[in-house]
């Protein structure tokens, strides 16, 4: 990804993880939920000198406490892989969904280490009363350059509203997996793409997060 599409991914992951219950209100809105968290974590990251650095600690640090909670890791694997998701044992099921969400989370930590200047704005939110899956569209204005579309789909279930897929520049990131996906598990099965999302979080992992230039 470019790094300001990276910026986007992480807005969105800002909106998507959270773990904390009390942070978010019974009766909040999706759109508000998805407002709050991005304007949270990117004024983290313009007050954090050493998370603009490229400060690994502080930057994983930051998605997993404000990004990772909002996510539903587990309906995002189960829409990229399909209908193989139910040839997959329960095991398998639990080491794909592992795999993926770390991937997520390598993907969210790089785009933090990328904000700069941008700015997000969202668009008015069009649902029905009552409605239990929606979509919050914003953009990201750049210093330079047209404003890039960022828009977020969410579900809401027992613990709230989570976001299960995120739409960058008109491409979806579940169906952008999803042909990854059915590619390496037409290779070497299931245990062939688990084992493929693990080498790429190995070789990540090995990897210095880079701050932005």
């Amino acid at each position: 990804m470019k790094p300001v599409i990276q910026l986007i991914a992480t807005a969105a992951a800002t909106v998507a993880f959270s773990t904390s219950v009390l942070a978010q209100a019974p009766a909040e809105a999706p759109d508000a939920l998805v407002k709050r968290i991005t304007a949270d974590v990117i004024e983290s990251v313009k007050a954090d000198k050493d998370i603009q650095a490229g400060n690994r600690n502080k930057i994983m640090d930051l998605v997993n406490t404000k990004i990772l909670p909002f996510v539903d890791a587990e309906k995002m694997t189960q829409q990229a892989a399909g209908r193989f998701w139910r040839q997959a044992t329960p095991e398998q099921q639990k080491r794909l969904t592992e795999e993926f969400r770390t991937l997520l989370v390598y993907t969210y930590a790089g785009a933090l280490s990328q904000i700069k200047n941008e700015t997000v704005e969202f668009k008015p939110m069009r649902a029905e009363a009552g409605a239990t899956d929606v979509e919050v569209r914003s953009q990201v204005n750049v210093t330079r350059g047209e404003p890039i579309t960022l828009n977020y789909r969410l579900s809401k279930g027992a613990q709230g509203w989570k976001i299960y897929d995120v739409n960058v520049l008109g491409a979806w990131l579940v169906e952008t997996y999803k042909s990854t996906f059915t590619s390496q598990i037409n290779k070497g099965g299931i245990d062939g793409l688990i084992k493929s999302l693990a080498d790429r979080n190995a070789q990540l992992a090995s990897k210095p997060l880079k701050a932005p230039k």
